[in-house]
């Protein structure tokens, strides 16, 4: 559970959750999984999973939960920590906190 407390916390934490609405938070031994608003987003996906992959990056992927069928959006490999905000952002249109402090 440690790894999916550091990429809640590489995202902004309870800043990220009040931002977006995100929720159902649940975590893994190398993810972290949760459930956004779909309806806000750009993309229309509401559920994201963000996975700490061997080469020490992630994969963030965007999927869309509707009539019991999960379908994949989109997905973005070899993501460092500093750049999950952004990825988060640009695919869902999203702001994940007031100001940006990532470059």
């Amino acid at each position: 559970m440690n790894v999916a407390q550091t990429i809640l916390e590489q995202i902004g934490g309870n800043q990220f959750r009040v931002m977006t609405g995100a929720k159902n938070f649940v975590g893994s031994d190398n993810a972290l999984r949760f459930a956004i608003p779909g309806t806000s987003t750009k993309n229309k996906a509401n559920r994201v999973w963000i996975t700490l992959d061997a080469t020490d990056t992630y994969t963030v992927t965007f999927q869309r939960l509707h009539a019991m069928k999960l379908n994949q959006i989109s997905e973005v490999s070899g993501v460092y920590a500093d750049q999950l905000r952004a990825v988060f952002e640009s695919a869902t249109g999203l702001r994940t906190s007031l100001t940006h402090v990532y470059a």
